[in-house]
Parts: structure tokens; sequence; C-alpha cells
């Protein structure tokens, strides 16, 4: 009778196993037969039989084996990795991508080649994998401690992700000639001359599986808890650190391959783990990791022939076979959203709750009235060109000569774009906080910055002189549909919020990904011009690519002073305003609207900025408490004064030469969105 059940279940896996395996030839030979030269199947059956030309040879030798060579390497590693950093981090979406292991290894590697180091495969191999085990052990760090590790994992990898990339961004503007083509690498690409690197990597991968294979019995007791693996005589901090570091090596080799391919080892491993239950033995890591690779060549393989399937030969070759896995991991992210229990309470916390004197308030607007007219003349005054207050007055009064009129002419509108773009963030991630009643929630991480970007780039794209309020109205668009996506999704089955931060993060990485492939096909030559809009920046605004901000600000502050009552009861909970008569829906939907035209508008203005829409609410209520009579004025000036002096700084570092003043948002925002989450360590979030 006892065997029956143990023998279905070798069955179940035996079929699992054939399956995986029959999806693996049958995709490489599809994906074989794929690419610019005219070599069919016919003429691989040839070569097979010996009959073959010597150009069909020529061409499946030098191109096409090497692309499917690097796609079977790649697929195998990050399935393996993401099963490793799932078990020892005890949370299924861990993955290279979220602990920021690839973000560490791709800024490793831009470095060395914007600094001049051309690097051989293996030394290459080495400098990503010392970037990449950096980042895991800070974001592992950050997300230890707390109730709910799934989401802090997944903020505390988004964040340090996203400060890696702009230093990364910030390589390949600086250094764009060193970098030449790095840009569509960067998104992940199968594309290789010859295949020498996943030959010299392939050694590292087979040794880091074979040490992860070796890891299997213990990782299946250290699974078990770690007082039972000490018991059993396991040592679960050691087992965790060796399987870290064997999962980062495999991480480190992809991205050295074919740069960071996304979310493949989050989708592998976790297929694998959702049949763990109807397949006895599945959750084995001498059975698991295996299968998670074998998954992960589906994934990276099949990514590739659709790819080249639906856009073409020519296209496939130009566009990154990244950004495939990462609009389907962030459909898979999403799903996953559902399976994520949401342990985390308000995660306001203290910040809402604080309550600060009048005075307080009062000193504070003073000071940052006076600071931020100090930031404003800064940035008038500085740039590529020094002036003087007396030249801004010669130009207002009319009097100032030809070059000066030149500079402010052009200066004042970015001077203006970026106090009235920080002003719309941070009102937009106010009411996206206060509504959602997560103080670590802001436009860009719920993807409606990224639905306003792609919109707007998308119009820009097709009608490079459209005005300023086409691409606005396009944001729009973009904003509003990503808000009803990522709150409709969410809205089922109540607003938890980690299911909300899930899937916005999931929306978010979509769109970049859809904005990267939009550009690559557009403007394949151009990383300079890309980057700048992904990284938000006030270069070439005028007069009136500024009134559509302008107008969203002048109506939505009046607006939400209007509204500060409605927004202190819904930061407290869902009973308290129902009991006071408050709409929820009604007010929580008028809010979000305010919102999105904040956010839509600012990314029209000045392309897309992270964290100010973080930065500025958060800090306004550690400065003046939760009150939004005085929240909302403290957060406009902190924002605006931010922007504009990230904007100042990518003026003035490196002039003549320029910094998007996202990358500067950036990396201050990202340090101090650690700082939040390392402060939180022991608080449920």
């Amino acid at each position: 009778m006892g065997s029956a059940p143990a023998g279905r279940a070798s069955v179940g896996l035996a079929t699992l196993v054939i399956g995986i395996l029959a999806a693996i030839v049958a995709l490489s030979a599809v994906h074989l037969t794929q690419g610019t030269a005219a070599v069919g199947v016919g003429d691989l059956l040839a070569l097979l039989l010996g009959r073959g030309t010597d150009d069909a040879a020529a061409v499946v030798v030098a191109s096409r084996i090497p692309r499917l060579a690097a796609g079977l390497l790649v697929g195998v590693a990050l399935g393996a990795a993401g099963a490793a950093l799932q078990s020892v981090s005890r949370n299924i979406l861990a993955s290279p991508d979220t602990l920021a292991v690839n973000a560490g290894a791709h800024l490793a590697i831009v470095a060395s080649a914007a600094f001049g180091l051309a690097l051989p495969v293996v030394p290459a191999g080495l400098v990503a994998f010392l970037g990449g085990l950096a980042a895991a052990a800070v974001v592992l760090g950050l997300s230890s401690g707390g109730g709910g590790t799934s989401i802090r994992l997944v903020l505390a990898g988004s964040a340090i992700a996203l400060g890696l990339s702009s230093v990364t961004s910030m390589l390949l503007i600086l250094f764009a000639e060193e970098t030449t083509g790095l840009f569509a690498w960067g998104s992940g690409s199968l594309a290789q001359i010859g295949i020498s690197a996943a030959a010299q990597m392939a050694p590292v991968v087979l040794l880091a599986l074979a040490g992860l294979m070796l890891l299997g019995r213990r990782l299946d007791i250290t699974a078990l808890g770690d007082d039972t693996a000490r018991v059993l005589g396991v040592n679960p901090r050691a087992t965790r650190s060796v399987a870290v570091v064997l999962a980062v090596l495999l991480s480190a080799a992809t991205v050295t391959v074919a740069g960071p391919i996304g979310f493949v080892g989050l989708c592998a491993p976790a297929i694998v783990r959702l049949l763990v239950p109807h397949i006895r033995g599945l959750h084995r890591h001498r059975i698991l990791l295996p299968l998670s690779g074998l998954v992960g060549v589906v994934v990276v393989v099949g990514a590739d022939v659709l790819l080249r399937t639906i856009l073409g030969a020519q296209a496939g070759v130009e566009v990154p076979t990244g950004v495939v896995t990462t609009v389907l991991g962030a459909i898979f992210l999403v799903a996953l959203a559902y399976r994520v229990t949401d342990s985390s309470g308000t995660t306001g916390g203290a910040a809402l709750a604080r309550v600060r004197s009048h005075r307080r308030f009062v000193l504070t607007m003073l000071l940052l009235s006076v600071t931020t007219v100090g930031i404003v003349i800064a940035a008038v005054l500085l740039g590529d060109a020094k002036l003087l207050l007396g030249d801004v007055a010669n130009w207002v009064s009319g009097q100032a000569g030809s070059t000066v009129t030149y500079i402010l002419n052009a200066r004042i509108p970015r001077v203006l774009a970026a106090l009235l773009a920080g002003a719309a963030l941070a009102l937009a991630g106010l009411v996206v906080q206060t509504v959602s009643r997560n103080a670590l929630a802001e436009p860009g991480i719920l993807g409606v910055s990224g639905g306003a970007g792609l919109a707007a780039i998308a119009v820009i794209t097709a009608v490079p002189l459209a005005s300023a309020w086409l691409v606005t109205g396009s944001a729009l668009v973009g904003a509003t549909l990503a808000a009803l996506l990522v709150f409709g999704l969410a809205a089922r089955g109540g607003l938890a919020q980690n299911r909300l931060v899930l899937i916005g993060v999931g929306v978010s990485a979509g769109t970049l990904a859809i904005i990267t492939l939009l550009i690559v096909l557009t403007d394949p030559y151009n990383q300079t011009k890309a980057l700048t809009w992904l990284s938000g920046s006030t270069y070439g605004r005028s007069m009136d690519s500024i009134l559509p901000v302008l107008l969203a600000v002048a109506i939505a502050v009046p607006l939400l002073v209007w509204q500060r009552r409605p927004l202190d009861l819904l930061a407290l909970d869902d009973d308290t305003p129902r009991l006071l008569g408050l709409d929820l829906g009604r007010t929580r939907l008028g809010l979000l609207a305010i919102a999105v035209a904040l956010t839509a508008t600012a990314v029209a203005s000045v392309g897309v900025i992270a964290f100010v829409g973080l930065i500025a609410p958060h800090a306004a209520r550690a400065l003046v408490g939760s009150r939004h009579s005085r929240v909302i004025p403290v957060a406009v000036l902190l924002g605006a004064a931010l922007v504009c002096a990230a904007d100042a700084i990518g003026r003035t570092a490196i002039a003549p030469g320029q910094l998007p003043a996202g990358l500067v948002t950036a990396l201050i925002g990202a340090p101090y969105f650690v700082w939040l989450l390392w402060r939180s360590r022991g608080a449920r979030v």
C-alpha cells in the first residue's frame, strides 16, 4: 500500500523532467532556425547529414550556436541561483534581481569599461562576482528582521538596485564612447561574438552548481529551522553563507556572458516550487536546484524564440532578450503578490503619529523658504557659465547682453521645471502614502511614473515635434492606466499593503522594460538620449513645457489643503473615516486622481525622477508632524528644493557636461530609503 503513492510520485517527477527536457530540445531546435541569415530547417538538416554548405556552417557555428549556448548557460545558472537564494532567505520573492545581485555585477563591469579596463572574460566575471556579492550582503542585511520579510526584501532590493543603476547610468553618460553598446546589453542580451565567453564561464557555472548540489542535504535540514539544524549537526549560518556565495557566483557568470537578464531567477524556481505540493520529493534541493535550472533554460530560450518570432530576426539582434524576460517576470511577480500574506500593519508607523508644535512648524517653514530661495539663486547663477546677480537683474529689465540673455533664456525654464516637478512629485507621494497608509510607497514604486513615462516617450518617439500639451496628455493617460491597473489588482480581496507594493514594483519593472524596448527599436545607438529621459532631466525645457505642471500644482495645492481633514482621517484606518461619514471609495478615488495628474505632468516635464515622492513627504512628517495642513506646504518646499538642487548639481559638477537630475536624486534617495528600512528593522514592515 505504501509503495503505490511513492511510485506515482516517481512517475510524476520523471514525467515532469521528460516534459521539461522535451521543451528545451524543441525550443533549441526552433532557436537554431532563427536569425538574419538565410539558414533554415533544411540547411540545418543538411549540416547534420554532412551535406551542408560552408556558408551555412559558418553562420551556425559563429552565430547561432554561441547564442543558444549563452541561453542554455544563463538559464541554468539563473534558475539554480534563484532557487538557492529563495531557500536561504526563506522567501519565494528572492532572486538575483530582488537582491540587487545583477545590479551590483552590472555596475562592476560597466565601471571597469568606463575606466578603460578591457578585462578578459574570467577577470570580468570575478569583478562582477565581487559587485554582486556586496549588493546581496547589503540587501539581505536590510531585509532581515520585522514581520513582513517578503515586502522588506523587495523594497530593500529595489532601493539598492535603483541606486546602483543610477551610478551605472551616470557612468554610461559620462563615458559614452568607452561604454558604447552597454545600454542594450544592460537589459540582458544573448547576442555573442563567438562561443568564447560561454565556454570560459561554463566551468564556473558547473563548479558552482556542483557546490550547491553538495550543499543540498544541508539546505534541506536548514529549511526545517535553525534549532533543528543545529541539533542535527548543521551550522545554518555557514550553510546560508556558502549558498549565497555560490548563487552570486552563478549570477555573476551570467552577467559576464549576457548582461543582467531580469526575473529568470525569480520565475523559474517559483514555478518549480508551485509544483512541490503535487510531486513528492520535489522539495529536496538535489532535485529542486537542477529542475529550477532546467526551467530557467525554458524561460530564457523561450523568451528569445518569442522575441524573434514576434519582432523578426533583425529586431531580435537589436532588442535585448532581458526585456522579454522582465515583462514576463513582471507579470509573474504580480501573480505571486496574491500568494504573499499581508503581515505589515500600517507602515506609516510613528512617522504618521507624531505631533509637533506650531512654533516648530513656523520655524521649519521659515528655514525651508530661505533654503529654497538660496537654492534657486544658486541654480540660476551656476552652470556651464557662471553669472552674477547683476546679470540676472539686467536680464529682468531687458538690458542684458546677448550671451547672458541666451544663457538665462535656457536656464530659467530649467530651474522652474525642476521646482515645479519636485513640488508635484512630493504632493503625489504624499497622497499615495496617505491613501495606501504606507510611508514607503511613492508613485515610482507603484508604477505610476513608469506608466506616464512609457506613454510620454511613445508620443515623443512617434511625433518628435509633439507639443508639451500632447506629451502631457499622453503621460496623463499612461499614469491613469498604470494607477488603475495597480490599485485595481491590489483591491481584489482588500487593499493589502504588501500586495499593493509588489504589484506596483511588477508594473514599474514591466513599463521600464517596454520603454527600453521602444528606445532600442527606434534609436538603438543613442543611449545618452535614452538614459537622459529615463533618469529625469530638465535639459532643453522651455516655458511652454512647464505650463502643464504649473497648472497641475496650482490646482492641486488648494484642493489638497481643502481636503486636509479627509487626508488626516485616511491616514488612521478605514473605520474612523466611515464613522465620521466619509465616503472612503469616492475620497480615495478623487485623491488618487490628483496624484496621477501631478505625476503625469511632472514626468512629461522632466522625465522619470525617483525617490522625491518618498523623501519629501516622509521628511515633512518627521519635521512638522502628521497634520496635513502642515505637511502639505513643507512637502512642497522640500520636493521643490530637492529637485532644483539636484538639477543645479547635475549642471555644475562636471560642466560643461551634465548629469540628469534624476540620477542625483536617486543617489540621495537610495541611501535615505535604506536608512528608513534599517531604522524599521524591528518594526513590522
